[in-house]
């Protein structure tokens, strides 16, 4: 196996572009499982954790623009107030060990539909940067993942970063799992209030082909919900956005759960999550 060190990014999309079946490799927390389970065995690695570039975060207009190797533990430590639902999202990701390595880059680039910041990613209206010797462009999230553990991806990009809305709205994120951390999701599912647009996002994680939003959900809430009285939500639209998003998942059975009960976790991950972005004092909302 062939191991390409790029010292700069410039580098890295040159040595991409040359050997366009590398691996991409920054935190590993993803990839070393794959190579000691002997689920994959690239050609070539290509080890991004030199490029300094990847590690940094700014505005970008009314963007936030976070690079690919920005880890969870900076997102949770840096960056808690301007992406809320990704840094609680970021808490769940394994052990303290891994959050320091782990990267929402990484998580883009497996595209599991498990992973724990896509929901989170899809309920912001995230964009993901894609970079080649050919250029870049930026991907809604909501059109990245394809299939499980498929993107548009080419083969000659890797991830730079992503961007979220610089002032965000409410946000909430939440899962089901035998623990709160070091375990993949039975599902997932995460929540973004705007009152200045008076819209909402929904990301659901680990309950269908790729991650998913509930965009039937969405609209609902949004007509329905008191904005401008800032007054309770009435049990039964709770009980109805619950209800709606449910039913947008796409679950299977499998040995971490049945769908069945996946779409009733996520009915009532919806309704806590939105009774805490709705009364959260530290909203946007």
């Amino acid at each position: 196996m062939e191991f390409l060190q790029p010292a700069d990014w410039a580098e890295a999309l040159a040595v991409k572009a040359a050997h366009p079946d590398a691996l991409p490799i920054a935190g590993g927390t993803d990839v070393m499982v794959d190579l000691n389970f002997d689920r994959a065995r690239p050609g070539a690695l290509l080890d991004l954790t030199r490029v300094t570039d990847l590690t940094d975060w700014g505005t970008d207009g009314d963007w936030l623009r976070v690079g690919a190797g920005v880890t969870y533990r900076r997102l949770i430590d840096e960056l808690a107030g301007r992406v809320p639902g990704l840094a609680l999202a970021s808490r769940t990701v394994g052990s303290p060990q891994i959050r320091n390595r782990g990267t929402v880059g990484g998580n883009l680039g497996s595209a599991s539909p498990a992973g724990d910041a896509h929901p989170a990613l899809l309920a912001a209206g995230a964009l993901v940067e894609l970079a080649s010797v050919r250029g870049t462009r930026r991907v809604p999230v909501t059109e990245y993942f394809t299939g499980p553990k498929r993107s548009v991806r080419t083969p000659d990009e890797l991830i730079a970063a992503f961007l979220v809305p610089a002032r965000p709205g409410a946000e909430q994120f939440a899962k089901v799992g035998t623990r709160n951390a070091m375990v993949i999701a039975v599902c997932s599912f995460a929540l973004s209030l705007d009152a200045a647009t008076r819209t909402v996002g929904t990301g659901i994680g680990s309950a269908g082909p790729t991650p998913l939003r509930a965009t039937e959900a969405e609209a609902f809430l949004a007509a329905e919900l008191p904005w401008e009285t800032r007054g309770a939500v009435p049990e039964s639209v709770a009980a109805r956005f619950g209800e709606l998003v449910g039913s947008a998942a796409r679950p299977i059975d499998d040995v971490r759960g049945s769908a069945d009960y996946r779409r009733h976790a996520l009915a009532v991950l919806a309704r806590r999550a939105l009774a805490w972005a709705w009364t959260d004092p530290g909203g946007a909302v």
